[in-house]
């Protein structure tokens, strides 16, 4: 059976959808074919832009018919793909179906990066159903360890209640991919302290794959891989354990996992394993009495128990489906690489969000990171490049590429990230002035010869519009030294 699609998009998470969407747009006539394993796809809600750069949204799970409701050209084949054939510009999908395209764009997203595959005990946390699995199990939880240091280890760090969390990272301070040691530190104090009472519930439709599974029997397995989940998805699972406390937390710096036990090899192995910390300066810790079904043994020669591990150590570009065959350029970090109009290395293929791997030279002020937002601006993009190149027009790279700007929820506090916040890549050449007020908000500005390269702004600071102008228009500010940062000083105004 041949169906020959013009434009074909293949996965149903942010980057696709957006694709999908802005194809639809450009050619109202034209059918548009969203290819993607899961039966529910991710949609961009309560867009917001905050500023020139900086935008805000909800991500939503929506079942595909929502999606060919709002645009009857795009049509949904939930159906994951076998095999990509680039010299015939067709794909293969697993029902036996064979699908013809004119320009193909691949947004499979990427799976998550697992410390150990096939343990029982070990589990990945990355789309909707294994964030249910998750609560599933923690809700007979006493203990559980969280091995990683991104966006998802924090916020289960913060989220979690009842339940002891041993967490355990490879780096001196929690969220290095985000903060640096100041930030952390900032953060940490809420992560500690107890929690505020209930947070106001969200008043958003969810859907859930609970039904689909049960009619798909035993058709979705661990290989199909669900796109990743939204930026508050925790806020409708129940994370509580089984313990009566709110927060108890434990954080094993500058270690990894070094062996993983099941309780038989650990009884054999004649080794001890330690009780859960009783408070963070005094370390006095006793060999724990307590038979756990999962033991790790850390780099740094702890070993404690726990009921399950969670693994939230990052992510690899999932490109596997699609290599058979094909001569893609690939990235260091596993992604199909892309130039400044998103195309492959194969003719008429985009790619956009984690699947693919920026290759053009950057602006010096942004840099590639898989997160939502991301997606959302490459999907999009590669949308109007493909649009472009079968019209034959020429199109100039999108603003957003200007500028790394992300905003995002931390322990309920906002957080903004712009430009090289992290003074990624500027050497030792830069310096940081910072602003501090305990519990209320935290700023971090990185400065190199007197110009603005990036900025840390935690709390309702008011700031990231101004910050954002100061970085792309690199006006000299040497000469307002310290006061650039002085609560007395309105430096909205200022630089209005």
């Amino acid at each position: 059976m041949e169906a020959a699609g013009k434009f074909i998009v293949v996965g149903g998470g942010i980057a696709g959808v957006s694709c999908a969407e802005q194809l639809a747009i450009h050619f109202p006539s034209e059918e548009i074919l969203l290819v993607t394993a899961s039966p529910v796809i991710k949609a961009v809600t309560n867009f917001k832009q905050i500023s020139k750069v900086l935008e805000e949204f909800d991500v939503e799970e929506q079942p595909s018919t929502m999606l060919e409701n709002r645009f009857p050209t795009i049509k949904v084949i939930e159906c994951g793909v076998k095999q990509l054939k680039s010299e015939e510009h067709c794909i293969l999908t697993e029902d036996g179906s064979q699908h013809v395209y004119k320009k193909l764009c691949l947004c499979a997203g990427a799976k998550p990066k697992l410390i150990c595959e096939g343990n029982p005990y070990v589990l990945g946390i990355r789309d909707t159903d294994s964030a249910q699995e998750f609560q599933k199990q923690l809700t007979n939880a006493k203990r559980i360890m969280i091995i990683g240091n991104g966006g998802i280890a924090l916020e289960l760090a913060y989220e979690i209640e009842g339940c002891e969390v041993i967490w355990a990272i490879k780096d001196k301070a929690i969220g290095n991919t985000f903060f640096d040691a100041g930030a952390a530190e900032f953060l940490t104090s809420k992560l500690i302290a107890e929690k505020p009472e209930a947070k106001i519930a969200h008043k958003r439709t969810r859907y859930t794959t609970e039904g689909k599974k049960k009619e798909a029997g035993n058709k979705i397995n661990a290989g199909n891989i669900g796109s990743a989940l939204g930026p508050d998805w925790h806020e409708g699972l129940n994370l509580k354990g089984t313990k009566e406390f709110s927060h108890k937390v434990h954080i094993e710096t500058m270690c990894e996992v070094k062996n993983i036990y099941l309780q038989k090899e650990f009884r054999l192995s004649k080794k001890k394993s330690l009780t859960f910390p009783r408070d963070h300066h005094n370390e006095f810790v006793t060999t724990d009495k307590e038979i756990w079904p999962v033991y790790v043994e850390l780099t740094n020669e702890k070993i404690y128990g726990c009921d399950f591990i969670v693994s939230a150590t990052g992510v690899t570009p999932n490109i596997e489906p699609f290599l058979c065959g094909n001569n893609f350029d690939v990235g260091e970090d596993g992604g199909l690489r892309v130039d400044d109009h998103m195309h492959t290395s194969l003719p008429d293929i985009y790619a956009a969000g984690d699947i693919c791997t920026a290759s053009w030279p950057p602006s010096p002020f942004w840099q590639q990171m898989r997160l939502w937002t991301q997606a959302r601006q490459m999907g999009w993009y590669a949308a109007k490049c493909m649009a472009a190149a079968s019209l034959g027009d020429s199109i100039d790279m999108d603003f957003s590429f200007e500028l790394f700007a992300h905003v995002t929820k931390f322990f309920n506090y906002k957080v903004v990230l712009l430009g090289k916040y992290n003074a990624q890549s500027l050497g030792s050449d830069h310096e940081l002035m910072l602003r501090c007020t305990k519990g209320q908000e935290y700023i971090k500005v990185v400065m190199q010869n007197g110009r603005m390269m990036g900025a840390v702004l935690i709390g309702e600071t008011n700031l990231e519009e101004t910050f954002e102008n100061l970085i792309l228009n690199q006006m000299n500010l040497s000469s307002y030294g310290e006061d650039l940062l002085d609560p007395n000083i309105d430096i909205e105004d200022y630089f209005d």
